[in-house]
């Protein structure tokens, strides 16, 4: 794209809300009857297409290599090499295979960042109405430049940031971009400079949608100067953070790296030097002790624990996009969140009621979207009504007050329902089918009352008048004036008040109390009137509002999903803190915090927090639980200060101003139902029903999954360790090798495919979600691991020395001694794979009936293979071993068993003294 040389009209119109109309079309050099053709070609040589460009992506080869820049997995290929050193080919065909599949794995994973950007562009693209060459026109929307004259009609999507010239009732849905959960009423008329975004009532920005009215609007920005190309380029310059568990993995595997390096050497050269044996023979040893103490098993167990965690959370309604991000949700100890539609459910709803006698509440929401009938048969509303917090429900036929507002509410409507049975179709503004809703669950039908109030004439809303007002006939001829509007617009209007027993004086100072009341509680509040009239009398505005009779004020809003109370109720009992960052305004998002259980006392907006510096800014993530009016920008200046003080974040979404902020975070987790394509492409996890109870959920999860990966880790490493240690003990005694390099790797690959995957199926233990989450700074091993790998590496160790010294010294050959040692090892591995189950707490209790399966077949499958390698002809030959005699397993596994006691004992005496108890 050609770039001027002078500055832009782009650029001279950041605050295009602030000018007047004229002024902006000077600026743009253009007329009120739109641009000509010669001129939208020169501009768009200079503005280039009207799209969200995406960045070039890695060559896939370079995207593909990458995937093996892990020490760990160099380890694996070390591994693998040296097997095929030994003539191994199938266990290094298992060892590559593992590091291949992890490499496309994260090659198909990676690829997926970019599908955010696409997702982007995909709702920016659509057709738009301009004036060229003094007609309409209908275009592609890329092929819009600055200057060009736009037409909005209802049911639109805003092709380009649009300063508005002309309005009549525009409203728009940009939720997606400001969090803002009502739609937003738009007026011409210039704005303060530095008016927040969701408050430029005279823009309309790109990808938003036209809920209603009409209107033209001059294209100020295009392509990504716009206010969502803006969230393009924080989408682009975000990378996915590394999991913690990928850290602590790369950390432990570099210091492993090193470890087995020295002692391999070590060994070697002691041999060498200080026994007298040949080169050759020690480095046979030396590559014996690196194979025997390379974890190869540890990515397969992680993978596979991953992918048992995802198949658990898909039955609960998550969806995992990223693997690596499974284990992750174990570490949370924040979760932000956006407000409306996941913690609300981003369905208006009336409920509150005033009147002038009483307050109504109402139990349930109406739908856009649709209604699901519950209780009442007779009105299939799926709701009731509940006056002055009486326990029984009240309808319309026996309370006037609430007939005559319910009334207004259904007929000063132009929201529509359809349908019959338990799904009813709602369709019409956000605002308009909350009242709809309440008068159903009032316990009216709207079709009925629609004709038995025969609408004769309507004044529409406007945003300069405030108001809507419809003329009825009723049944017995009379007729009658429904009026709806702003409060501060019609209590100037009405000079009465319908009370119980009918209309009485008004009480302003009444009406003012509850009006504040409601706005309090971050309730958008309408005030419903009504009077008598005459099919005759003219629909002028003045003639509307005077003498009008107030019947009460409705307070609606978006409510707090009721499960959404619990989980944060949940995560707050897990020691996870939930903060609830929204674009809605202050007074709205301290109300539903407070609903929520939030620690609402302070709000911050996203202008405060643009003031701050590094360290106020650090002070507020910690003691804000509440932030208002924030930009995408905000947002993830929230995720980014939380981070940079340790903490492992979560961030929920649905609209496209969260997608920075979702992929920035340590878990993204996006809404499946009603989140936008960009939100969903940006995150780790996304919730096919919407419902913020889900995150508790997946929290459980993950804290599983990182439990069973470090119980595998606990159970893989000392068995490792075990093998080299009987192999550095042989050579620094100058002692024949009790277990040959070959008969290692058998020993690895069969207990890779049966007992190293034994733990990934294990169960949720019962403290998961009452304990605090895991510190992520902290070693994969704690230093009580660590103590326990090597008691159990040297009592491991000792155990199959032992039996091979027993052995020999009985007169028996090598390769019988040797069969003895390899079957020790395996017994001595299947009874410490019982210990795995519970780290911290004794396996002699009920809790090792849970779930037994996977660890009994685990065992039983190995000592199949064991039977093989000792009897099988082939194997006795490939592993140089004899048969075992049928009376010395017995002594075997006696002798393989004291490694069940032992780390029992580990455990008690650790618990007794407080070290290894865990909440």
């Amino acid at each position: 794209m050609n770039q001027p040389a002078s500055p832009s009209p782009q650029d001279s119109l950041d605050q295009a809300h602030g000018l007047e109309v004229d002024a902006v079309a000077a600026v743009l050099q253009v007329s009120q009857s739109g641009l000509d053709s010669a001129e939208v070609a020169d501009r768009r040589q200079r503005y280039g297409p009207n799209r969200l460009p995406l960045a070039p992506p890695r060559p896939a080869w370079l995207r593909f290599l990458s995937q093996f820049h892990n020490v760990l997995l160099y380890l694996l290929i070390g591994s693998g090499i040296i097997s095929l050193l030994l003539d191994h080919l199938v266990d290094s065909g298992v060892i590559f295979a593992v590091v291949l599949i992890n490499g496309i794995v994260g090659y198909i994973q990676e690829g997926r960042a970019e599908a955010a950007l696409r997702a982007i562009l995909s709702m920016t693209r659509t057709r738009a109405r301009v004036l060229r060459d003094g007609s309409l026109q209908e275009i592609d929307s890329e092929e819009l430049v600055p200057g060009d004259m736009v037409v909005l009609n209802a049911g639109d999507r805003v092709p380009a940031d649009l300063r508005l010239v002309q309005v009549k009732g525009l409203q728009c849905n940009e939720s997606a971009l400001t969090g803002e959960s009502q739609p937003v009423n738009k007026q011409p008329a210039p704005l303060a400079p530095g008016t927040d975004l969701a408050e430029r009532t005279n823009m309309a920005y790109m990808g938003t949608l036209v809920s209603g009215g009409q209107a033209r609007g001059l294209v100020c920005r295009t392509g990504i100067n716009t206010q969502i190309g803006s969230i393009n380029t924080l989408v682009q310059q975000v990378r996915w953070p590394r999991t913690p568990l990928q850290n602590q993995l790369q950390r432990f595997a570099g210091q492993l790296t090193v470890a087995i390096l020295v002692l391999a050497a070590s060994v070697m050269a002691f041999g060498i030097y200080l026994r007298g044996y040949e080169f050759a023979d020690m480095f046979q040893v030396a590559i014996g002790i690196a194979v025997a103490s390379i974890p190869e098993a540890i990515p397969a167990v992680v993978t596979v624990t991953l992918a048992i965690g995802v198949m658990r959370m898909a039955r609960r309604k998550v969806l995992v996009r990223r693997l690596p991000a499974v284990e992750v949700l174990g570490s949370v100890d924040v979760i932000c969140s956006d407000k409306t539609g996941t913690l609300t459910s981003n369905i208006m709803t009336l409920r509150e009621l005033v009147t002038a006698s009483h307050t109504y509440t109402v139990e349930a929401a109406g739908s856009p979207g649709k209604e699901t009938a519950q209780h009442s048969s007779d009105t299939g509303s799926g709701g009731q009504v509940y006056r002055d917090g009486e326990p029984g429900a009240v309808s319309a036929g026996e309370d006037g007050q609430l007939l005559a507002a319910a009334r207004v509410a259904a007929l000063c409507n132009d929201a529509v329902i359809s349908g019959d049975g338990p799904q009813r179709e709602l369709q019409g503004d956000p605002t308009e089918t909350a009242l709809l809703v309440f008068a159903l669950h009032a316990g009216l039908k709207a079709a009925q009352l629609r004709s038995e109030h025969l609408r004769l004439d309507h004044v529409p809303f406007e945003a300069e008048h405030r108001f809507m007002a419809t003329l009825h006939r009723d049944s017995k001829g009379e007729s009658w004036l429904a009026v709806k509007g702003a409060p501060e617009r019609l209590l100037d209007s009405c000079t009465r008040q319908l009370g119980d027993r009918g209309p009485e004086p008004l009480q302003h100072g009444y009406w003012q109390e509850q009006l504040e009341r409601l706005g309090r509680n971050g309730m958008r509040v309408l005030a419903l009137a009504m009077k008598t009239a005459h099919d005759g009398q003219p629909m002028a505005h003045d003639q509307v509002l005077d003498g009008l009779m107030l019947v009460g004020l409705a307070g609606i809003s978006d409510p707090p999903r009721p499960e959404a109370i619990t989980a944060v109720a949940n995560c707050h009992s897990a020691g996870i803190r939930v903060k609830m960052i929204t674009g809605d305004n202050p007074v709205t998002a301290a109300a539903i915090g407070h609903e929520l259980g939030l620690d609402a006392g302070a709000v911050l907006t996203g202008r405060e927090l643009d003031t701050m510096d590094e360290d106020q800014l650090a002070g507020a993530v910690e003691s804000v639980d509440v932030f208002a009016r924030t930009s995408p920008a905000n947002k993830l200046q929230l995720v980014e200060a939380l981070q940079k003080r340790h903490h492992v974040v979560a961030m929920t979404g649905d609209g496209v101003n969260d997608a920075p902020a979702l992929r920035k975070a340590n878990i993204g987790v996006a809404m499946g139902e009603k989140g936008t394509d960009a939100a969903r492409e940006a995150s780790d996890f996304v919730l096919m029903d919407d419902n913020f109870a889900s995150i508790a959920e997946a929290v459980s999860q993950g804290r599983t999954v990182f439990d069973n990966i470090h119980k595998s880790i606990v159970f893989i490493l000392p068995t490792s360790m075990a093998e080299a240690t009987v192999i550095t003990a042989a050579v620094l005694m100058g002692l024949v090798l009790p277990i040959t390099p070959a008969q290692v790797l058998w020993v690895n690959m069969t207990t890779a495919i049966t007992l190293s995957l034994a733990l990934v199926f294990e169960a949720g233990e019962a403290n998961v979600m009452s304990r605090p989450p895991r510190d992520t700074r902290s070693a994969i091993l704690s230093r009580q691991m660590m103590l326990r790998l090597m008691l159990v590496a040297a009592s491991g160790a000792l155990i199959v020395f032992l039996l091979f010294r027993h052995y020999l010294a009985q007169g028996a050959d090598v390769e019988y001694a040797r069969a003895v040692a390899v079957t020790a090892l395996v017994f001595v591995e299947s009874f410490y794979l019982l210990n795995c189950r519970f780290l911290y707490h004794s396996i002699f209790s009920a809790h090792m009936l849970r779930n037994p399966m996977p660890v009994i077949v685990a065992i039983a499958a190995v000592m199949l293979l064991q039977l093989g390698f000792c009897y099988l002809p082939i194997m006795q030959r490939l592993f140089e071993v004899a048969p075992i005699a049928a009376g010395d397993w017995l002594l075997i596994a006696a002798s393989a068993s004291t490694i069940l006691f032992v780390v029992e004992l580990e455990k008690a005496v650790t618990n007794r003294l407080g070290k290894g108890a865990r909440g």
